[in-house]
């Protein structure tokens, strides 16, 4: 299976998740809460296209279609892997920011 455009989809959506929860602290650090939630919200959605891509990809081999393994495949799930953990750690400190200045 030429899963290419799959893959490409994942980095962009993980790529792009990430970088809206940066910038979703950097909002947050000046007390803009209101755009951090929006960016938050952002990152979810884009992680959630790169999951369902994966998702994809993933159901597709216990079908037993055969998934080539790959170095641009293996980039894909370390950069949807990195996504999801600055997502949560976004979230995290977002929340602790707000409580600390009373929101």
């Amino acid at each position: 299976m030429n899963n290419e455009q799959e893959i490409m989809q994942i980095i962009v959506h993980g790529g792009n998740a990430r970088s809206k929860a940066l910038m979703a602290v950097r909002s947050s650090r000046e007390q803009d809460f209101e755009l951090a939630d929006e960016q938050i919200a952002e990152a979810k959605e884009a992680m959630g296209i790169a999951h369902k891509v994966q998702t994809k990809l993933i159901q597709a081999e216990t079908r037993g279609e055969k998934i080539e393994i790959n170095l641009l495949m293996v980039h894909a799930q370390d950069h949807l892997m990195n996504a999801m953990t600055v997502v949560d750690l976004a979230v995290e400190m977002i929340a602790d920011k707000k409580e600390r200045v009373g929101k």
